[in-house]
C-alpha cells in the first residue's frame, strides 16, 4: 500500500501525522476479512528521515486475535478485538508479559468483545469496552516468521517476522531517545483507506487568470 494513501486517510479522518525527524507514525491496516489466524494485516511505520524525506516500513502482522483465543476467551465477556481509531500516547516501550521489550499499552483502549466462541471474527460486536487490557504491539515467534497466529494474539497487534519486529524496536529506541517513551497507534480498516493520492498543482508558482484574453 502506498504511503501517500495512508497519509491522505489520516488527514481525511483528522488524525495526527507526526513529522519531526524520526518521530514514528505507527499505523495498523486491518484486512477486509473475517477469517482469523493469518497474518493478513500490516503494521506500517513511517517517519521523516535524516534527509528530510519520508521513510516507510510495512510489516506483515495481525490486528486480530487468533483462533485459539476466539474459541477460548480470556474474559467471560468475549475475546478483545481492538476498535479502529487513533490513540495518541497509547503505548510505551516495556516488557511484554515480563519477557521481552515491546510496545505495551499505557492508556485505556476500546475493544469489541467477540463472545461467539467460533472461528469467525465478529467486527460488528455490539459490546464495546474501554480499559487496560494489555493490547500490546509485539512479535510472534522469537526466530523466523510465523505463518499462523494461533496463541500469539488474544487481541494484541502482532508482527509475524522476528526480524521485522527487531527493526521496529530499533526505530522505537531512536524515537524514545528524541521524544520520550510515548508512542501513538492508529488502526484503520482496509476499506477506509483513501484509494487515490491527492493531486496537487505541479506548478504552484503559476497563477492562472479566470478569463482568456480576446
Amino acid at each position: 500500500m502506498l504511503l501517500k494513501n495512508i497519509q491522505n486517510t489520516l488527514a481525511l479522518k483528522g488524525y495526527m501525522l507526526y513529522s519531526r525527524p524520526f518521530e514514528l507514525n505507527i499505523v495498523g491496516i486491518r484486512a477486509n476479512n473475517t477469517i482469523p489466524n493469518t497474518f493478513n494485516d500490516t503494521i506500517n511505520v513511517f517517519f521523516v528521515g535524516a534527509n528530510g524525506g519520508w521513510v516507510h516500513y510495512s510489516f506483515n502482522a495481525t490486528t486480530d486475535p487468533g483462533t485459539f483465543w476466539l474459541q477460548n476467551p480470556m474474559s467471560p465477556q468475549g475475546t478483545a478485538i481492538l476498535k479502529p481509531g487513533h490513540y495518541p500516547g497509547s503505548h510505551q516501550l516495556g516488557l511484554h508479559r515480563g519477557k521481552y521489550m515491546a510496545l505495551v499499552q499505557r492508556k485505556p483502549l476500546p475493544v469489541l468483545r467477540d463472545a461467539d466462541r467460533n472461528n469467525i471474527l465478529n467486527f460488528s460486536a455490539a459490546k464495546v469496552q474501554s480499559g487496560m487490557f494489555g493490547i500490546n504491539i509485539h512479535r510472534a515467534t522469537a526466530n523466523g516468521t510465523s505463518l499462523t497466529v494461533d496463541r500469539y494474539s488474544a487481541g494484541c497487534q502482532v508482527i509475524a517476522s522476528s526480524k521485522d519486529f527487531a527493526s521496529l524496536m530499533q526505530l522505537c529506541e531512536t524515537h524514545r531517545r528524541l521524544y520520550g517513551n510515548s508512542f501513538s497507534y492508529t488502526l484503520i480498516d482496509e476499506t477506509g483507506i483513501d484509494p487515490e493520492p491527492v493531486k496537487k498543482n505541479p506548478f504552484p508558482f503559476l497563477v492562472f487568470p479566470n478569463y482568456w484574453p480576446g
